[in-house]
């Protein structure tokens, strides 16, 4: 005989009450909600920030819970997330929506972060919707360049100085010349979207998304960003799982699982063929037909990135 706990409204509805979670939150979040609670002259008081807050209650019920109450708080916060995700996205044409992958340890002063944020300036001020795992590195650099659109040269060059200063999560003020940076140069014209997770908490958010869907599920959270990155995915330095996400993504343009398949532009010549060999590997499974209808591309130039992604843009436009 199978034996089932249950639980009658009140009770769900007091646990749902007192999570330190909006279980129905009814719009995206910002740099502002999530850290609400952070004085940044204070640096004791990040621990007492919302987003903070919620990291330590993840981790104290588990990160893979048998608390039902737990789990349905969870999936309700999710979904009502996602639902807005679905809402805000939409306001872009498809083949606008774009991604990058990469490492979350790609330092502030590496060139490669400076070439992220250039190609993320280029492609929003072009019109597209710039998206990333909204963590550090790679992913920082691509809301740190959405968030100079519509600057000058000399403004982005200034300001990825100021950053550079401040390299890594280690530093002391990795957060604070983040936020100066936001309050130095308000954006008001161009948007970008982070999709992090509570699973990796100990990676901080970037504050430089305008919009951000910070997730208690990780398998969401990767689906996601994969699939709603009709337009292309640049692939930055990384490691297992921006690896990951290589193959996940040539699993669903393989399938042709929406229909089409996106380009693959992957940045570092260097990085994707000698370190770690898997541009040369997809090239010799596409020959092989092992995979099929790969849009795979390489490149060490911001222009010729922006200009792959730009053509593939012009020629998918009823996507």
């Amino acid at each position: 005989m199978i034996t089932r706990r249950t639980h009658n409204g009140p009770v769900i509805a007091q646990y749902l009450n007192e999570v330190p979670f909006m279980v129905d939150p009814q719009e995206l979040y910002s740099a502002q909600s999530l850290y609400r609670g952070l004085n940044l002259a204070k640096p004791e008081t990040f621990e007492q920030c919302y987003d903070q807050q919620v990291y330590k209650h993840f981790l104290e019920q588990g990160k893979v819970t048998d608390n039902p109450l737990e789990s349905l708080a969870r999936n309700l916060h999710d979904f009502c997330l996602m639902q807005s995700l679905k809402r805000f996205v939409a306001q872009y044409p498809k083949c606008k929506v774009v991604a990058v992958m990469g490492g979350n340890a790609m330092r502030r002063d590496e060139e490669a972060y400076a070439k992220v944020a250039l190609i993320s300036k280029k492609l929003t001020e072009d019109g597209s919707l710039m998206i990333s795992g909204g963590g550090s590195g790679a992913m920082e650099a691509t809301g740190f360049g959405a968030w100079m659109a519509g600057r000058s040269e000399q403004e982005f060059e200034r300001a990825l100085a100021e950053l550079a200063e401040v390299p890594t999560q280690e530093e002391e003020k990795y957060l604070q010349v983040a936020f100066d940076i936001i309050d130095k140069y308000p954006q008001t014209n161009f948007k970008n979207l982070s999709i992090p997770t509570w699973l990796y908490g100990h990676e901080w958010t970037s504050p430089f998304a305008t919009h951000i869907t910070k997730l208690f599920e990780n398998s969401v959270r990767e689906d996601t960003l994969l699939t709603i990155s009709y337009g292309g995915i640049i692939y930055a330095p990384g490691r297992a799982g921006t690896i990951q996400e290589v193959f996940q993504e040539a699993v669903q343009n393989h399938y042709l699982t929406f229909g089409f398949a996106s380009p693959m532009v992957f940045l570092d010549s260097e990085f994707w063929t000698n370190t770690t060999h898997f541009y040369p590997l997809l090239m010799h499974l596409m020959e092989k037909g092992i995979y099929k209808n790969l849009l795979l591309a390489l490149s060490d130039e911001c222009d010729e990135v922006v200009e792959i992604i730009q053509k593939f843009q012009e020629e998918h436009k009823d996507i």
